[in-house]
């Protein structure tokens, strides 16, 4: 029992020394996303306490109470009956707790999964955010350049990462603006941030997708409006050119560090969305595509009906001619 109880001494002050040495990313929000998601992580952790608390008192009591005792050997408790009421209390109980995790947690998917309360009036900055075998590629549709292994974002302004991959699923995390999301090969996935902060944050893919997946850590760079437009400026008027050559480069490449380009590979190697997704996920032109295929279809079962009751018409024709003669 002694050592026992020196090991879970030394294990219990290892913890909290270790637990004190940097502060855990998700429970230090930089953006409301991440407020949000760190509050239901807070929010749960007290209801989970709240709850051991509780059975750990019960369980205090009840070996306190119904402990071994000096009975004599032929000593018989007295019969006592069962509590409806008891009964009724801890079933109801746990049944409370979850409805109110549930609806706290599909209040907050749904608040995540839009633009922040407060950003809905301003345009969102689209960042297409593509993986590859074991890096990341960060393409501007709108300043016309692109990042591999950093991205650059405005403080105080929405921005939506819209995410795929060239390889197997890998997902996108920065824990301290939002929750992670897949990014998969035929289809891209939506993600909404916002960073209120200035500052440097941690990004990785959080998903295993083989040896490499260790080394896909990404900075992300929240600037002040004004050092955004600057940076964007530098980069059209330094960077080089991305082409489809170099871009292949890249993906075939293992590891690579830092780079910036002045155009982005969504000209010739458009992201897999609307007519270009692999399932045509969510795509208009899709509908309209299918569409035609079923008219086509339609019209050409309309044309084999008209061949057999022409065959058929013949037919009849060569039979009245065998029997007039």
């Amino acid at each position: 029992m002694k050592k026992k109880g020196l090991l879970l001494t030394v294990f219990t002050a290892l913890l909290v020394l270790l637990t004190g040495c940097d502060s855990l990313a998700v429970l230090n929000p930089k953006g409301p996303v991440a407020k949000t998601q760190s509050d239901v992580i807070i929010f749960s952790m007290i209801v989970m306490a709240v709850v051991l608390l509780v059975v750990y008192v019960l369980y205090i009591y009840m070996l306190t109470k119904y402990r071994a005792s000096k009975a004599a050997p032929d000593y018989e408790p007295p019969h006592e009956e069962g509590s409806k009421w008891m009964e009724i209390t801890w079933t109801i109980i746990p049944v409370i707790i979850v409805v109110i995790l549930s609806v706290v947690t599909i209040r907050s998917t749904n608040a995540v999964e839009t633009t922040p309360v407060g950003y809905e009036d301003q345009k969102p900055l689209i960042i297409y955010a593509s993986s590859s075998d074991w890096k990341w590629h960060f393409s501007y549709p709108e300043e016309g350049v692109e990042t591999v292994n950093y991205v650059n974002i405005p403080t105080n302004r929405p921005v939506q990462f819209r995410l795929y991959s060239f390889g197997p699923i890998t997902s996108f995390w920065v824990p301290q603006l939002g929750g992670q999301k897949y990014a998969m090969s035929d289809m891209v996935t939506k993600l909404n941030l916002v960073a209120e902060h200035e500052g440097s944050f941690v990004g990785k893919n959080s998903n295993f997708s083989g040896k490499g997946f260790a080394h896909m850590d990404f900075e992300v760079l929240a600037m002040s409006p004004k050092g955004y437009t600057d940076w964007v400026n530098e980069v059209k008027q330094t960077a080089p050119a991305l082409t489809e050559a170099e871009f292949d480069s890249l993906l075939e490449a293992d590891h690579l560090g830092r780079k910036s380009y002045s155009s982005n590979h969504l000209t010739f190697r458009p992201a897999p969305e609307g007519a270009n997704g692999g399932h045509n996920h969510g795509s208009s032109d899709a509908d309209s595509n299918n569409e035609t295929d079923k008219e086509m279809d339609h019209s050409k079962m309309d044309h084999s009906k008209m061949d057999h009751s022409q065959m058929d018409m013949d037919n009849k024709k060569t039979d009245h001619a065998q029997h007039g003669n």
